[in-house]
């Protein structure tokens, strides 16, 4: 029996499942609210050309391996317990400055081909646990460190550093419990080899890629000046960074950038608009999320996750701290709360396809576990008023 081809956007849509949640939401709101003219002028075209312009240029820090350094030292600690702060705490800190998504897409393939190599595969899926958790609240401290962050941070009007002063705190809550939880970890052979031996991760850097090296540098300093300042020249700044990687390496926009991404996120900003147009629920969720933005942030976003969550509570925030708080607090109760959770399970269940279920349980006990340590904290830090 011949086998019949699949069509593509099928094909697609069942492979991204956000992106299917958010396109139906989307369709569900137009039905639900008639668009308009506002509806195009009410989509944060802001966030989105900045979004674009940040996948475009960290695909160019992929592509031409800038981390490699970095990694490399990664073969050369001895000590398992070493290793893992090591991991871990470089997600922590670069997810600060390249997204929670991005640093977990360069570090947990690290893990595994390390773990593999010195026979320690049993720790694999508590030290990804523990690196996911590093990403999503390392990434709390900056206005780009995530998606939620660098949307929320753009509707605000707050100055970066009254944003970064608000999180840090609970940053630096987190940075010690991470400590802990990897002592713990460890408690019964602290002093473990890695069993790995020096071992080199990845390639030198070759001495004809030093150009595009310092310009994709270049290009990431101008989006993060662009973001910092709030500068209204953005459009054209815009055309500027895609323009120029278009021109000196046009395959990162034709093959690399993650456009699903930023279609999701269009459908969803469709989706909020058109739920805040609507009187009725408008109206409701005006009454319900003022005054509970913090646990209308955690909730909501073990539903639709916690980007979109942001998008669509923020027109009825009141304390924009407590929102923040609750979307970064998220991603700690189960996989769905965030989207870096998701891309840290996928990459997982490519190299272990039949651990899918064993994955999700011992995730979700190690994040509740710490989520039970910030929860409260968080809670409280939220009547700090920005």
């Amino acid at each position: 029996m011949e086998n019949k081809k699949t069509n593509p956007i099928i094909a697609l849509f069942k492979k991204e499942l956000m992106l299917s949640v958010s396109l139906l939401a989307a369709i569900i709101s137009l039905i639900i609210t008639k668009p308009s003219a506002q509806l195009v002028k009410d989509i944060d075209w802001k966030t989105l050309a900045t979004l674009l312009m940040m996948l475009s240029v960290l695909e160019g820090f992929k592509q031409e391996n800038i981390f490699n350094p970095i990694l490399n030292l990664a073969g050369k600690i001895s000590r398992q317990r070493g290793l893992t702060f090591f991991l871990v705490f470089c997600v922590f800190f670069s997810s600060m400055f390249v997204t929670n998504d991005v640093s977990l897409i360069i570090f947990v393939p690290i893990t595994i081909i390390l773990f593999r190599a010195g026979d320690k595969e049993r720790f694999i899926i508590p030290v990804l646990t523990l690196e996911n958790i590093a990403a999503v609240r390392g990434s709390m401290l900056m206005p780009f460190g995530s998606p939620q962050n660098l949307f929320l941070y753009a509707q605000s009007g707050h100055s970066a550093p009254t944003f970064m002063l608000h999180m840090l705190p609970l940053c630096a809550l987190s940075e010690a419990l991470l400590c802990v939880f990897i002592c713990f970890l460890y408690r019964k052979d602290p002093v473990q080899l890695t069993g790995v031996g020096e071992k080199k991760i990845a390639e030198d850097w070759k001495p004809e890629g030093k150009t595009k090296r310092i310009f994709y540098l270049t290009l990431f300093a101008i989006v993060i000046a662009t973001i910092v300042t709030r500068t209204t020249l953005w459009p054209y700044i815009t055309l500027i960074v895609v323009g120029a990687i278009a021109i000196f390496d046009h395959k990162i926009l034709t093959k690399k950038v993650d456009y699903v991404l930023l279609l999701t996120f269009l459908c969803f900003f469709v989706f909020s608009s058109s739920i805040c147009a609507n009187p009725t629920i408008s109206q409701f969720l005006s009454k319900a999320v003022a005054g509970n933005e913090y646990w209308w942030g955690i909730l909501l976003s073990q539903v639709i996750s916690n980007v979109p969550a942001s998008i669509v509570l923020w027109p009825f925030t009141k304390n924009l701290g407590a929102l923040l708080y609750g979307v970064d607090s998220a991603g700690l109760c189960s996989l769905i709360g965030s989207l870096a959770s998701v891309i840290n399970y996928r990459i997982y269940v490519r190299e272990y396809p039949s651990n899918g279920g064993k994955f999700i349980k011992k995730f979700t006990l190690i994040s509740l576990c710490f989520f039970a340590f910030v929860v409260i904290p968080g809670y409280l830090l939220s009547a700090w008023s920005f």
